[in-house]
């Protein structure tokens, strides 16, 4: 009922810390941003090195795979000695890659390697959602995951941002701008953020990760590795498919993909809060077909308006599916958030590595995208089908 909504809403408002959430919000769009960096400047890079296809995607999944990997230390961590000064000591290592970008990249391996350790950036996502969670209780956790989550535009900002400056200025210069935001974003969370008093006793290494034995957890981050892999993959690797398939100039690609993007990260807090209002297993259900659908009509790769309005709307729904995760993984871990986040976080990223990684491959074999982006279409429509299985048991113990 709308007034039964307006009164969650302003519930919603009267708890928790905004401040911190802001700063949530704004360290994980920032950071997501720099994350994506290699892959919005690829077509740059490639062009300088004479890239292949699987070189290409190689390149663009480098720092997807160690954002993925340390997403899971990042998380226990974060519940050890609390976000806030995990978040501090990341922030602090990015800056670390943005200078060899600027200063030492020369080659493709030196361009992996600041990949590699722009992992850091996408580590990020482990500190923001405790860092605002911990402050809500369960019926705003949909929403407040979905808001700090949003910061996925980072990505769309990246896309639209680093393409244009690396006409004028040149791609490395564009890492060396990159330190500015990152020092602004570290002063901000200094002076925002605050660590929830409802932080549990942190746990020894060991007693955290018992929760890899928890097969709900491994489900997450099968079904994560799809909506988020997804998104961050495509996110990374869309400026280089739309300049290669469709022959758009390098500044325009960014714009498409930008255009993509953006609707994954605006819709995944209305997906946090709309599982929230329906249930997340529902929703998800819902959106692992539609994303299956709507990726297969990308793979038969139509012409341009129709293949961009499909990514639209398939990235629209990975940003959903997003949102309706974490609202689901709280009711599940509410006192291992940290690391729960981590693990399931870590899939979502490996997901997201992978997806580069096999439309390079299959581009290089097959000689099409859509090879690849049809085997993700698959794998997603295998997902509604293990997510129905496992609703009913889901609901009879913790749902």
């Amino acid at each position: 009922m709308p007034w039964k909504e307006s009164r969650l809403f302003k519930d919603f408002t009267k708890v928790g810390h905004p401040a911190t959430l802001i700063s949530a919000f704004l360290y994980f769009t920032i950071h997501c941003m720099i994350w994506v960096l290699v892959g919005v400047l690829g077509v740059f890079i490639a062009n300088e090195f004479d890239l292949t296809a699987s070189q290409k995607g190689l390149m663009v999944a480098a720092p997807i795979l160690t954002g993925s990997l340390l997403r899971i230390p990042v998380g226990i961590l974060a519940d050890q000695f609390g976000a806030k000064k995990t978040g501090t000591v990341i922030q602090i290592l990015v800056l670390l890659p943005l200078l060899g970008g600027w200063l030492v990249a020369d080659s493709l391996a030196g361009v992996i390697a600041v990949g590699l350790l722009l992992g850091f950036a996408g580590a990020s996502f482990t500190v923001a959602i405790p860092l605002a969670s911990r402050w809500y209780p369960l019926e705003h956790q949909g929403l407040v995951n979905g808001i700090a989550g949003a910061g996925n535009i980072g990505a769309v900002l990246a896309a639209l941002v680093a393409p244009r400056l690396a006409e004028v200025v040149g791609w490395r210069q564009v890492f060396g701008l990159a330190l500015l935001p990152v020092l602004l974003t570290l002063a901000m969370s200094h002076w925002l953020a605050k660590e929830s008093p409802n932080r549990p006793a942190p746990k020894r290494w060991s007693e955290s990760l018992k929760i890899l034995q928890e097969s709900d957890c491994c489900w997450f981050s099968l079904f994560y590795a799809i909506t988020f892999g997804g998104f961050v993959g495509l996110a990374s690797f869309l400026v280089i498919f739309f300049y290669d398939q469709y022959g758009l100039s390098r500044v325009m690609a960014g714009n498409m993909a930008a255009l993509c993007v953006l609707a994954g990260s605006l819709f995944r807090p209305v997906g946090g809060y709309l599982a929230d209002r329906m249930g997340g297993v529902q929703l998800l259900s819902i959106l692992f077909g539609a994303i299956g659908v709507l990726t297969a009509g990308v793979g038969l790769l139509p012409p341009l308006p129709v293949t961009t309005a499909l990514l639209f709307l398939a990235m629209a729904a990975m940003g959903l599916g997003n949102g309706a995760i974490f609202q689901v993984i709280p009711q599940r871990f509410r006192s291992e958030i940290g690391v729960a986040t981590g693990i399931v976080g870590t899939a979502g990223g490996i997901g997201g590595f992978f997806l580069p990684l096999l439309l390079g491959l299959l581009k290089d074999l097959t000689g099409s995208y859509g090879t690849g982006l049809l085997l993700f279409a698959l794998a997603s429509l295998a997902a509604v089908v293990a997510l129905q299985s496992l609703r009913t048991g889901w609901q009879a113990s913790w749902l």
